[in-house]
C-alpha cells in the first residue's frame, strides 16, 4: 500500500497547503505579495509531479501487483495529462507566433524624441491592443488603433509597461505557470491566486515603467486603452490592457497614483522559507535511488 498511501498523501499535502495559504493585504509591498502567492500557487502542483514521477520510476516490481498496477496508473495518468497539457500549449504558442510573424517588422515609435527606438510588430485593425507575445525572447506587438488613440507620451508609457514584460520575461514563466494552473485547477483557490499573480505581474510592469516616464502618465494611459485582448490566451501574451475585473484595474491605478509599487528589500528569511518550500516540493523525486 506504499505507492497509494503516497499519492493519497501527496494529494493531502496538496489540498492542505492550499486551504491554508493566505492572499497577502493590498497595502505589503508587490514584492512581498509576488513571493507569497508564488509559492502557494507552485508547491502543491510541483510536489503532486514530483510524487508521480517518482512512483512511475520506482515501477511495480517490488510491491504487490494490484496495488503496484494501480498506483503505477494513476502516476502515469497524471504524468501523460501533464505532458499532453503543455504539448497543447506548445502547440498553440508556435501557431500564435507564426500567425504574429505575418505582420511587419516597424520603427513604432521615437520615445517622445528622446531618440530611443521601438521595434515591434503592428498588427492592422483598429482594436487600440499592445502586448508581448512569444516566450522567453518575446515580440513587442501592438496594434494600428493603439498607435492612432495615444498621443506620443502615453504611448511612450505603454511602450514603457511592455519593456517591462520582456525584461522579467513574463511569458515565459507565465506559460509555465499556466500549464499549472491548468493541471491543478481543480485545487483549492487555484482561480484567486492564479488572477492575483496576473495582477502582480501587471503592477510589476508599472513599476518598471514608473521608473522610466511619468505615472500619472502611465495611470492615463491605462485608463484610455482599457479594452479586451487581441489573443485569447494568457500564458503566451502579457497584454497592457488584458481583460481584467474592474477591482484589479483599479488596484493598478492605485498604486501607480500612490507609489505604492516601490522596491523594497525583501527580508532574507522570508525568501529561504518560500524557496525551501519550492525545494521540499521536490522532495518525492529524492526517493528515488533508495528505493532502488
Amino acid at each position: 500500500m506504499m505507492h497509494l498511501q503516497m499519492i493519497g498523501l501527496a494529494c493531502a499535502i496538496a489540498i492542505g497547503s492550499r486551504l491554508l495559504a493566505q492572499i497577502k493585504p493590498a497595502d505589503a509591498s508587490w514584492q512581498i505579495r509576488w513571493q507569497s502567492a508564488l509559492t502557494a500557487f507552485v508547491v502543491p502542483p510541483l510536489f503532486l509531479l514530483a510524487t508521480a514521477i517518482a512512483i512511475v520510476a520506482m515501477g511495480t516490481n517490488s510491491i504487490p501487483r494490484w496495488e503496484g498496477g494501480v498506483s503505477f496508473a494513476i502516476a502515469a495518468g497524471f504524468v501523460a495529462a501533464a505532458a499532453t497539457l503543455w504539448l497543447q500549449i506548445i502547440w498553440l504558442a508556435i501557431k500564435t507566433q507564426r500567425r504574429m510573424r505575418q505582420y511587419p517588422r516597424r520603427l513604432i515609435c521615437s520615445a517622445a524624441g528622446r531618440g530611443r527606438r521601438t521595434q515591434g510588430r503592428v498588427v492592422e485593425t483598429s482594436a487600440v491592443f499592445s502586448a508581448q507575445v512569444g516566450l522567453w525572447a518575446s515580440e513587442l506587438v501592438v496594434s494600428r488603433g493603439l498607435l492612432e488613440h495615444l498621443d506620443a507620451e502615453h504611448l511612450e508609457a505603454v511602450l514603457a509597461h511592455e519593456s517591462g514584460h520582456a525584461h522579467y520575461r513574463d511569458t515565459f514563466w507565465f506559460f509555465w505557470l499556466g500549464g499549472l494552473r491548468r493541471l491543478t485547477c481543480w485545487l483549492p483557490q487555484s482561480e484567486t491566486l492564479w488572477q492575483e499573480l496576473l495582477l502582480l505581474r501587471e503592477v510589476r510592469a508599472d513599476e518598471w515603467a514608473a521608473r522610466r516616464v511619468d505615472s500619472l502618465v502611465l495611470a492615463e494611459s491605462l485608463m484610455s486603452v482599457i479594452t479586451a485582448p487581441l489573443l485569447n490566451t494568457e500564458t503566451i501574451c502579457a497584454s497592457f490592457s488584458c481583460a481584467a475585473p474592474r477591482s484589479r484595474l483599479a488596484q493598478r491605478v492605485d498604486a501607480l497614483l500612490t507609489g505604492a509599487p516601490a522596491l523594497v528589500k525583501i527580508p532574507r528569511w522570508f525568501l529561504a522559507a518560500q524557496w525551501g518550500a519550492i525545494a521540499l516540493s521536490l522532495s518525492p523525486l529524492t526517493t528515488i535511488p533508495f528505493h532502488h
